[in-house]
């Protein structure tokens, strides 16, 4: 199949099949006489897994870690089922900071006390002068 079929298989972009491919995710694609690409339905299973993976807020090299558990199944899956649990662990922990962040925005939102005067305006007010949220801990590098 071509790249424009895979993506509408895969319920993606082309442009995220070639940067799959780019960063090893996604083996490369044979080339025809032409120079197009053709994907194998292996493409389109290894494609769904990936997007699986990040649909749950996996990092890349995590999701490399459990393709390399698929291309060597005779593995033993301890290390799997770990790095699912250390998953966990940091969704745990961004769900703390969200709470934590939904806090402060409940509080900014009962601060303004004179909603036609932005010059009075407590929200406002209170942006300029509390101390910032600290930075999130994601284990996801930006």
């Amino acid at each position: 199949m071509k790249i424009g079929e895979l993506a509408q298989r895969a319920h993606c972009s082309a442009e995220t099949i070639r940067y799959y491919e780019k960063i090893g995710l996604l083996p490369a694609a044979l080339r025809h006489d032409n120079n197009y690409r053709h994907y194998s339905n292996q493409h389109l299973e290894r494609l769904r897994f990936i997007r699986n993976c990040r649909s749950l807020d996996m990092t890349h090299e995590e999701i490399r870690q459990l393709l390399a558990f698929i291309d060597q199944p005779e593995q033993n899956c301890e290390p799997v089922t770990q790095l699912i649990h250390e998953h966990l662990g940091h969704v745990d922990r961004r769900l703390k900071e969200l709470t934590v962040l939904r806090d402060q925005l409940q509080q900014l939102h009962t601060a303004c006390n004179q909603p036609d005067s932005a010059q009075a305006c407590g929200i406002l007010e209170q942006l300029s002068h509390m101390d910032p949220l600290p930075t999130p801990h994601s284990h996801i590098k930006f």
